[in-house]
This record gives structure tokens, sequence and C-alpha cells, in this order.
């Protein structure tokens, strides 16, 4: 394994720039300790005094004391992100979407991570199936939380059919280990039909009742199922009355939950209620937007966001055009906004398109898996305005390129519009059709 850390960035003004800390340095320790991965790192530089040993590029090695306050950033980017390899998944989930991909896309695209300390870092889900003792006893010393749990199912068995492991169900032993080493928690379950929903899916509720509340949240979402499924588990897709059966489900135990500890706990993905033809729920059931990052709760946060923006609007006579484009999921949502914003701007001209995942498949309704060809072929020719408005959620995060790889500024150049890049709060959505921001602007 190797502890030697190669410096890639150093943030000019940072605590490492002003000790002369600079890209190419290799970092060998902290206080005497050796660094195996970032979870070391970001436990050993909490501590207000420190000693960093460095070499430079000519061998030399310099230890460095530092002296800061408690938890404050040194400004250390390394080549590693995680300061080691990241770990790929071992198992073959019959619900998994990246075996649903198509071939032909980037090679990133198609790897599967399940790596617990990018649970930490990024939120990501993970299945205990890669993580070791030494890995349990770390998380628990460190204090890292919270960690992000697939869990998917409570019952042993069924948890190794569906995850395609054989020791898929004795991890769910490590969930017990975290909760008594008392450490914050996130669950999630990716509800397949006939499969871990009905009673199964009332085992597993019952269950992780143990764990509250270190595990604090748990998020119910239904299987993604693109069109490239063959040779995969013959999953089938969620109807009207499923969806219903499982709202009706997780709203009883949300009330059982939240007249026993004053939280709902259980919380289901938008889709459900969309899928369901119900209303969303009020914010006071989402418990704080836990789940945000799993699809629970987006929709509701949105609308009460644009209300918030839209009651200090006070309107006028400008004449704005401009068209906007998301996927099945938000489409509903958006028009509701977009006919509230012409009451008080009469003139403004805003067309809205819903573009259908052809890439993926027609099941896939979320505007984060819509690709710059769908949207491409569904717009050309289209009445667009001035500029065309699209969710930064399509993106590629922290870049302007679509999930196919084009790019932002390609699709203006077909198009032959000004592509804008809309912020996700629904203050930005207000300021984006009044044109009142110029942020993220392509043509």
């Amino acid at each position: 394994m190797n502890h030697e850390h190669i410096v890639d960035k150093v943030e000019e003004g940072s605590i490492a720039w002003e000790v002369e800390i600079r890209p190419g340095d290799v970092l060998l320790g902290i206080s005497g300790h050796v660094i195996e991965d970032v979870f070391d790192y970001q436990y050993y530089t909490n501590d207000e005094e420190l000693t960093l040993l460095i070499r430079k590029p000519d061998g030399e090695e310099w230890e460095i004391e530092i002296e800061k306050e408690y938890d404050e950033d040194l400004g250390l980017v390394f080549e590693e992100g995680l300061m080691d390899a990241y770990r790929s998944c071992r198992n073959k989930c019959m619900f998994c979407f990246i075996d649903q991909m198509p071939k032909g896309m980037r090679e990133s695209l198609y790897f599967k991570d399940d790596d617990s300390r990018l649970s930490f870092l990024q939120g990501n889900y993970v299945t205990l199936t890669n993580m070791s003792e030494h890995d349990i006893r770390r998380i628990i010393e460190y204090h890292l939380e919270p960690i992000n749990v697939s869990i998917h199912t409570t019952n042993p068995e069924l948890r190794c059919r569906m995850l395609h492991n054989r020791f898929a169900g004795e991890a769910l032993d490590k969930i017990q280990e975290l909760y008594d080493g008392g450490v914050v928690m996130n669950g999630q379950i990716v509800l397949c039909k006939g499969i871990n929903d009905g009673g199964e899916l009332t085992r597993t509720i019952r269950d992780m009742e143990k764990w509250i509340p270190n595990l604090q949240s748990v998020s119910v979402v239904p299987v993604g199922l693109t069109k490239y499924r063959e040779g995969l588990y013959p999953l089938e897709p969620f109807t009207k009355e499923d969806a219903q059966e499982v709202l009706n489900a997780i709203r009883r135990w949300q009330d059982y939950f939240y007249e026993k500890y004053r939280t709902h706990f259980i919380h289901a993905g938008d889709e459900w209620y969309i899928l369901a033809g119900e209303e969303i729920p009020e914010e006071e059931r989402y418990d704080g937007y836990m789940q945000l990052e799993n699809g629970v709760g987006m929709v509701r946060l949105l609308l009460d966001e644009f209300d918030a923006a839209y009651a200090g609007k006070r309107g006028d006579g400008r004449n704005v055009s401009v068209s906007l484009a998301t996927a099945k999921l938000a489409y509903p949502y958006l028009k509701q906004m977009l006919e509230r914003l012409k009451e008080k701007y009469p003139n403004l001209k805003a067309k809205l398109y819903e573009i259908r995942n052809d890439f993926f498949g027609e099941r896939i309704t979320v505007a984060g898996l819509l690709t710059g060809q769908d949207l491409m072929a569904q717009l050309k020719g289209k009445e667009l305005g001035d500029v065309l408005l699209l969710p930064c959620n399509m993106l590629r995060s922290g870049e302007e390129v679509f999930l196919d790889d084009m790019t932002v500024e390609e699709l203006s150049r077909i198009l032959n519009v000004r592509v804008q890049i809309v912020g996700s709060k629904g203050g930005d959505f207000i300021e984006a059709v009044l044109q009142q921001t110029e942020e993220s602007n392509y043509e």
C-alpha cells in the first residue's frame, strides 16, 4: 500500500501555501502518523497543532509545524482524490443502472464505486460489502459521518440475491456495528417490483427501527429501468396502482415513527407521487430534506423556494422571450410556475418543452439523465426565443458537458440559440426566466 501522497494543487493564500508547500511535493506523514488515505488525512489535520513531514522534489525532507483553528483546512489537493485507489463494486445488483447503459459512452461512466470514503466525502451510497473491519473501526474512531448505506432489504438471503453477492447478507451486521459506535447514517432502498416491496418492504422498515436515531432517515426510490436490459434480470416497471400502495404504506409508517420518535424517518422519492398522481407532501414531512440528493423532496423545495421569491416580485411590462426544456418528472411543476409568472409579467413569452428520454428509454423521466442529443433532436426547428434555459443538473458536475459528451457550446451552435444554465433553486428559475441574470451563457 502506498503511503506517500503527491500534492497536485495548493490553494493560493492557504495555510499550506504560506508554509511553502507546492505541487509536486510529497506528504509522508502527519504528527508521526502514516497516512493511509483521506480518512486518516481528515482526522489528523483537524488538530490545532500538527507537524507535516514533506519531501521536496530534490529529495530534501521538511518537518513543518503548523498552528491553526480546529477543523481549518490546509488547502492541499492530492493527485488521488481519496489518497488511495478507488474501490470498485464487487456486487452485480439486479437493479444496477450502470449495467443498463449503452456501449460507447465515456469510460468513467462505467466505473462502479462502492467506497465508504466516497460516502463520507461526497454522499455516495455504499452497500458495506466492500468495507473491512479496519474501515469500520476507523469510521467509528474518527467519527466520520454521516455514512450513507444502500440497505434495500434486511432479509439476508434476499439481499444476497438482489446484490448477487453471497456476503451481502452478512454485511448488514456492519450497520449494527456503526450504530453501536454512535455513527450517524442515512439509508436507501431501491424498490424492485415483486422483489423487495410489499411484505418484504414492511419487514425492512420494521427491522430498521432498532437503528433509530443513528439511522436518521431512509429513502425509498423506484428502480430505474432503461431500454438496455437485454440479458439482465427481468424487472418490471411500477404502475400507478403500485405507487399508490407504496405511498400508503410509507405514510402509515411515517405516522407511526413521528408519534414515537418525532421524525418521519422513512421517505418516498418524488417519482412515487408523480407516478401515483398525488400531491407532493408539505415541507414538514421531509424532516429537513436529508435525502435531497436521492430525489426526495426536491419538487417540494423547488416549489416553496419559488413561492418565497415570487412573493417579492411586483411585476412589470417587460418583454422577454425565452424557452425552457426539462424532463417528464419536472415538467408539470415548471409549467405551473411559468403560468404564475405570466400573471405578474403579462408580456413574458416563455415556451416550455418536455423532452422525452430516447437515449435511455421513456421510463427514465429525470432531467439529470437527459442527453445533448435528445435535446438537439427534439428542439431543432422549435421556437426557442432569445435564450434556451436548461437546469444545471443536466450537466456533468463542475463541467459544461452532457452525459453523452456533447457540450453546451455545441448544443447552442446546433440550435442557433443562446443557452443559459439555470441554478437549482426556485429563485434561480425566476431570475433566469425574467433574464435578470446572465450567468453561464453560451452562443
